[in-house]
């Protein structure tokens, strides 16, 4: 299929259309040459690589964007409807539109990517991660359209696809697995006799914990595989599952592995992803806590193994489930640059995108360096802690993380965040000489970020990063089933809600076109206090004298002891109350300190009485796609009775009956489309 007719080529830093290509090909710097031998003819080498098209979006983009312009290589970007005016899309040096919204109609088109190649002019592809990185079909479309690949070849990806017949291979190189069964047409629950429970149900295509249930019992059996499927089916294309044994209280730890075309694979030591919420990975860290000299080298010989098992070259990770006793199990190789690769490159000074370039270009690989310190990655998502980490859509009002921590991002302050894609932010990493100080720069970065417009995880990541369990090196892949920390950093919120309402009085006193030298709510005899109202029964009351000084200053009808105003603007308040000053920067209702932010919702002095919803209403909690309609109207529910699933972000949310009653209105079928808030059915619960 060609490009959509709307299709548009943006052409950056002072070049034309005309002529791009003989241009750039002619250009100086430091392009990598590829040798062609018969090592390489796989991966369509023997050419100079002068521009490598990313096939992918946002933070990896530029990421790649970043490496290439330090090696004098002219970059090329793909991008959706949404991603029109993204980061990423403005900084490479050409950018071709692939038109549509979701992925399917745009960074999984391989046709479409193709063509952008060939109008943009590259000469190289990198797949980034995710989207079509791990899709042999793509790589080899890649090499046969006469295009450097920069990743493993088709075959290697084609084996390690299937997390079947990985296993298969990596017994056969002596990899140690766990105990698991292929669902193959047989009878499902003998197979799962012979794994044993508790077992995981997974996805043998993707990653990324999509496609994965945890089934504790032969009753939970059925529901988990079709669950599995339907999440496998909806995420990679391919609803294949297998079964493999559970083991609680593990870790997961992996190996970074790089692969020259001469045979050589190199182990970059490990990274620790423990800490996972439904199968994804939070926090990562290398070096991994729990793995000694010994175990390091036990685990980069296997690493290796696997990797000369398959001829792998370029980057990759091989995945091991590290249970208490300290045996390893081979779980997954992920054939592309991880999400979590940075906190490789601080603990190793080893940038692994310029390796992959250079591993494309046919260079050999070195040995690693030996570790530095400790590098802690967080993935800062838009999602909401306390709605069971719903996703959520919107602006980033304004988006600042404080020096001396690494941010990959693919957003500013202003960009939006689309129901399209993945809803991760940013990966925040800090690195320090120990893993206490790493975490305690990380954690307090976080802190100090400004975040505005968008419900974050952000508090959850800092109270990870500060759990005893974690800092003392114990959390495993079941630390956050055992803790909830979910609840905000600041409890109190009253304080950052006075700032916000006197933070706000200045704006208006700031804008008012008469008596401006008058203090705030100036009376000739001092009468009642100005108030502002804000969500979850909170209210400020204050007073300012007629010297314009703050007189009284109320939180919920408290007086709050000595308060003193020492600076009062818009966006910054420097409030002392009882002898402790602190100053706050506000953002509307945003209100930031060095203890984290508070977001508040400031209520109209005279709300609509229309608003409220009625009782029984049941409205989407994120915006999605509604998959699956169990009950139809004026049908007799129970209490938390499944009513329909919700699919956002390729994950799946079932919205339940709140009450036993009778569907008075079902205003979704299969198929619609939501927003947040959208009213899906109205529960009578009768009397």
């Amino acid at each position: 299929m060609p490009l959509p007719p709307h299709a548009r080529v943006v052409i950056a830093r002072h070049a034309v259309a005309r002529g791009l290509c003989a241009r750039h090909r002619g250009a100086g710097g430091e392009a990598l040459s590829v040798r062609r031998d018969d090592g390489d003819r796989d991966v369509g080498a023997g050419r100079l690589v002068n521009r490598v098209l990313v096939a992918n979006r946002g933070e990896i983009a530029r990421r790649v964007f970043s490496t290439c312009r330090r090696l004098g290589i002219s970059t090329a970007a793909v991008f959706s409807e949404p991603d029109a005016d993204a980061l990423f899309a403005r900084e490479a040096d050409v950018a071709i539109a692939l038109g549509g919204a979701t992925a399917a109609e745009s960074y999984l088109r391989m046709d479409a990517i193709l063509e952008a190649g060939r109008r943009a002019c590259a000469d190289a592809v990198h797949p980034g991660y995710g989207f079509l990185a791990e899709n042999a079909a793509f790589a080899q479309a890649v090499v046969d359209a006469g295009l450097t690949w920069i990743g493993p070849s088709p075959e290697a990806i084609l084996a390690m696809g299937s997390k079947t017949e990985a296993r298969s291979r990596m017994e056969a190189a002596g990899v140690p697995v766990l105990v698991g069964a292929h669902l193959d047409g047989g009878d499902a629950l003998e197979a799962a006799k012979r794994v044993g429970f508790p077992l995981l149900v997974k996805a043998s295509a993707g990653g990324g914990g999509k496609g994965m249930r945890i089934v504790q019992a032969a009753a939970d059996l059925t529901a988990g595989i079709e669950a599995a499927r339907r999440e496998a089916a909806a995420a990679f294309g391919d609803d294949t599952v297998f079964l493999e044994r559970y083991a609680p209280r593990a870790r997961h730890v992996e190996i970074q592995i790089v692969g020259d075309r001469h045979g050589r694979v190199v182990a970059f030591h490990e990274r620790d992803c423990s800490v996972q919420r439904r199968h994804q990975k939070i926090v990562e860290e290398a070096p991994s806590p729990a793995v000694d000299a010994d175990l390091r080298s036990r685990m980069a010989a296997a690493a290796v193994a696997a990797g000369e098992a398959i001829g792998y070259s370029g980057a990759g990770t091989v995945e091991f489930l590290l249970t208490e006793d300290g045996d390893f199990y081979f779980l997954e190789v992920n054939t592309r640059l991880q999400v979590e690769h940075p906190v490789t490159e601080l603990v190793t000074g080893v940038d692994l995108v310029e390796l992959q370039l250079r591993v494309a270009a046919g260079e050999s690989v070195t040995d690693a360096p030996p570790i530095d310190g400790h590098a802690i990655e967080v993935r800062l998502y838009a999602e909401d802690p306390a709605n069971d980490f719903l996703p959520v859509i919107g602006s980033l009002e304004r988006f600042s993380i404080p020096d001396g921590v690494r941010v990959d991002t693919g957003v500013e302050s202003g960009s939006v965040i689309s129901p399209y894609y993945d809803p991760m932010i940013a990966k925040v990493i800090a690195h320090g000489r120990t893993r206490d100080e790493a975490a305690r720069r990380l954690a307090d970065a976080l802190c100090r970020a400004e975040i505005h417009g968008m419900t974050t995880n952000r508090d959850f990541l800092v109270r990870v990063l500060r759990h005893p369990e974690f800092l003392e090196g114990r959390a495993d892949t079941g630390f956050l089933e055992r803790h909830d920390l979910s609840a905000a950093l600041i409890q109190d919120r009253g304080l950052a809600a006075a700032a916000a309402a006197l933070a706000g009085q200045a704006g208006r006193r700031a804008a008012g076109r008469v008596l401006g030298t008058l203090p705030s709510g100036w009376r000739n005899n001092a009468s009642q206090l100005q108030t502002a109202s804000f969500a979850g029964d909170l209210e400020v009351g204050y007073r300012f004298d007629r010297g314009g000084r703050l007189a009284e200053l109320h939180v919920d009808g408290e007086p709050l002891a000595a308060p003193r105003l020492h600076a009062c603007t818009p966006d910054l308040v420097d409030l002392e109350v009882d002898g402790v000053r602190h100053r706050y920067r506000v953002s509307g209702t945003s209100v930031n300190t060095e203890q984290g932010q508070v977001d508040l919702q400031e209520l109209p002095r005279f709300p609509d009485p229309t608003a409220a919803a009625h009782a029984g209403t049941l409205s989407s909690p994120m915006p999605g796609s509604v998959i699956r309609v169990m009950v139809d109207a004026g049908a007799e529910v129970v209490a938390r009775q499944p009513l329909m699933v919700i699919e956002a972000m390729k994950m799946e949310h079932e919205i339940v009956a709140p009450a036993a009653g009778t569907v008075a209105e079902l205003r979704v079928a299969e198929g619609s489309q939501v927003q947040t808030g959208a009213i899906l059915a109205v529960i009578d619960p009768g009397d």
